[in-house]
């Protein structure tokens, strides 16, 4: 098989602070994992900003700016700058830092949907900050929202402007007949690297049948012109991400996508969950890319072409 791709989702915009003592909130510690993440095997890192007081997620330019040279001069690694940044964030906000910063890859999300986070605020009685429990509970009634207006808004102005690769996050089968429709109007070419998102309430549920469902979609598709990555969320990270890697596709990890590193236990680190991943890659008999072969497996502009 070939080389496989290892992306590690440092922080995210879904957990909060008092969920974890371990996820990364200040540059200081997005570096610090970061870094790790890379030294650990991870060719990509998926990268959020939060307020380094309050832990909430931010769209500021500023705060992406605290920590993306230190990573680019520490790891090496391809940054992969978010433009779903949070639900309850504008696309103009979600845009401001990935325009100022003009990264290699972003990620983007392929359709509007509910984004319902609300179930785990039951779990918790004492908050950290007074933020978090809002936020969550009224997730009930909230709509991640991304037209196809807004989809070939950050196609234009990070693909064709500024010369960005994407992960297509796709979290239900209507997303990737979206992209198909976005490949017909020529906003996008291949290489197409698909992230396969389970278990966001509101998306495909983490069920094997529906890995299986999702590749023979895209096989119909897009042929043998894409690539493919799994992340699932929860519990469901690690099987979800072994049934891809045994598939021949691609893995994504991260505190982003979930905070244990078994049933019941906190990841120390995002370092922890990239190297259990690959050890298990490693003994399906899989080898990790290094960054520099993740950017020919994707077609990337390179580092030396950023603003960072």
């Amino acid at each position: 098989m070939s080389k496989i791709l290892i992306t590690c989702a440092l922080t995210g915009s879904i957990h909060t602070p008092t969920m974890s003592p371990h996820l990364p909130v200040t540059a200081d510690e997005i570096v610090e994992q970061g870094v790790a993440a890379a030294e650990a095997g991870a060719a990509i890192l998926h990268l959020h900003a939060r307020d380094p007081g309050t832990g909430k997620p931010s769209a500021s330019p500023e705060l992406f700016n605290a920590f993306l040279p230190r990573l680019k001069q520490g790891t090496g690694a391809v940054l992969n700058l978010t433009t779903g940044g949070s639900a309850v964030m504008t696309l103009e906000e979600r845009l401001a830092a990935p325009k100022a910063a003009e990264p290699e890859m972003c990620s983007l999300n392929m359709g509007s949907m509910n984004f319902a986070l609300y179930p785990m605020a039951a779990r918790i009685s004492e908050w950290e900050h007074d933020w978090e429990q809002p936020f969550l509970e009224n997730s009930d009634d909230l709509i991640f929202k991304n037209t196809p207006r807004d989809i070939a808004h950050v196609l234009i102005e990070m693909g064709e402007k500024r010369g960005a690769r994407f992960e297509f996050e796709c979290y239900d089968v209507g997303h990737l007949y979206m992209l198909r429709h976005f490949v017909d109007r020529g906003l996008v070419s291949g290489p197409i690297f698909l992230q396969f998102v389970f278990g966001v309430l509101g998306g495909i549920g983490p069920d094997p049948e529906n890995l299986d469902h999702m590749k023979r979609i895209a096989d119909k598709l897009f042929g043998d012109s894409y690539q493919f990555s799994v992340l699932a969320a929860g519990r469901h990270q690690m099987p979800l991400a072994t049934m891809a890697a045994a598939m021949g596709g691609h893995v994504r990890v991260g505190l982003e996508d979930s905070l244990t590193i078994a049933r019941g236990t906190l990841a120390r680190s995002n370092a922890e969950q990239v190297a259990k991943i690959r050890r298990i890659v490693e003994e399906l008999g899989r080898e990790p890319a290094t960054p520099d072969e993740a950017r020919a497996m994707l077609g990337l502009k390179g580092a030396d072409r950023t603003a960072i």
